[in-house]
Parts: structure tokens; sequence; C-alpha cells
């Protein structure tokens, strides 16, 4: 009977424990495509010189409608970028340009992006609309192409399935993630070594450029973070001025001056 017993109680450890483990283990969801651009009423655009500039300049645009006007909403303010530039986004590359956006080669996306959710290590602004999520200590960005987390913001106490070997500690980071906002690039789906955690964010000083991300003075990327309103479903416009006058008529861009 004892035998029999502790048998019969072995047994159901395992299965409780297997339950368990299984129950932790959870399939990262792909994002909901958003609204297109085309019915965007907000937009970040972000202007460089050329494809090899690190610094460029911003400028806030809003319409009243998909079918009215861009009209510009405060003063342009300047930002920096990748330190090796502007690559553009492999889904909307232009035919004639073959460097498209990579993991880890240092460039910024250029393209069009929608602007997500809001994060941060600061108290989130008493405007903000966007979703917010607190950068804690276990708050990372999975940089790793093999996992199923990759290109994700993610708690890693809570995320149950640990499968990634590289990551940005965002609280590490210190000041430049005290509040960002994170582009939807590569995000419509997740496409592996096609570059990840591409954010709006406060920047290190004005000359020091980033690994990829668009970054501002913590004054404007407040601004911007406040300003940002998710029923006008804002996007990011990032390119070359030569790549904006060449596509501003065809995709209907904001028109800078």
């Amino acid at each position: 009977m004892t035998g029999f017993l502790t048998a019969f109680l072995s047994l159901i450890f395992v299965v409780f424990t297997a339950s368990s483990i299984n129950g932790q283990i959870k399939t990262p969801a792909e994002a909901k495509m958003p609204i297109p651009f085309e019915s965007s009423t907000q937009a970040v655009v972000v202007i460089t010189e050329d494809d090899s500039a690190t610094k460029g300049k911003a400028f806030l645009f809003t319409r009243n409608s998909p079918k009215a006007k861009w009209m510009t909403s405060g003063d342009a303010f300047p930002v920096v970028i990748g330190r090796s530039g502007l690559a553009w986004d492999a889904e909307q590359a232009p035919k004639d340009r073959s460097d498209t956006k990579k993991e880890g080669d240092g460039k910024s996306p250029a393209g069009i992006f929608h602007l997500t959710f809001a994060f941060g290590s600061a108290e989130k602004p008493e405007k903000t609309r966007l979703s917010f999520i607190e950068v804690g200590p276990s708050t990372e960005c999975v940089d790793d192409v093999a996992s199923g987390h990759y290109n994700k913001i993610v708690d890693r106490m809570k995320v149950g399935n640990f499968d990634w070997k590289s990551s940005e500690k965002m609280l590490e980071i210190g000041e430049e993630y005290a509040l960002g906002v994170f582009v939807g690039y590569n995000s419509y789906p997740v496409k592996k070594d096609a570059g990840s955690c591409i954010f709006l964010h406060v920047w290190k000083d004005a000359e020091t450029p980033t690994s990829g991300c668009t970054a501002m003075s913590r004054e404007n990327m407040e601004r911007v973070l406040t300003w940002l309103d998710p029923e006008k479903n804002p996007y990011l416009v990032q390119m070359t001025a030569a790549d904006h006058k060449a596509f501003a008529k065809k995709w209907n861009l904001p028109t800078i001056k």
C-alpha cells in the first residue's frame, strides 16, 4: 500500500510540474497591423542630408482628416540617428536600393513606421496618451534573432519562455531611456535579422549618434510624447531630403520648407 501510494503521488507531482511549466511558456503574439499611413493624421518627420549623416531635423505635422493638407505643429528640432546613417526598410525600399536595414548595422531605418507605445524609467508625463510601459530592473528589449521575442520589449520575470541570449537591459541604459516611443519597424510581422529595438528616445548629447534609434533632447522627447495621440494613428516618416522630395507626391508626405 505504501509503495502504491508513493508511486501515485509521484505521478501526480510529475503531471502537476509539467502542467505548471507548460503554463509558463508563452508564445508571443504577432502585433496587429496598424491603420495605414494614408489614414494617419499625425506624423513625426525626420530628414537627414544624406544616407551617411548622423544628424537630422525633426518636424511635427497634423491634418484634420486623411484627405486634408498636412500642417506643421510647432518648430522643428535637431535629432541624432544611427552611427552609420540611414538604410531603407527592405519592405519599402526603392528598387534601386540594395543596402537595406539589418540587425547590428548601426543604421536607422528609412521609411514610414507606425508609432506604437511609450516607455520610460522616468515617471509617465501627465499628458501622455499612448500606452506606457514602465522600465524596471527586468525590462529588456530582445535583439537575439533566434528568439521568439525578437524585436519586443519584455519583462524577463513575466514573459515565461526565456529563450534569448542577447538583449538590451533597458534600465541600465540610464537617462537615454528615461522616456521613449517604440517605433513599429520590422513589426508586421517581425523578420529575423532585419533589425530590432528601434525607438525615439532621449539623446546622450547633440553630437553622439545612436545604434539605430532616433534621439533628441529630453525636452523635445517630452514634447513629442505628450503630443502624440493614438486616436490620430501617428507615424514616423524618416528619410533623406532627396528621398523625401522624390516620394513626397506619391506617398502624400508632409511638405518640408
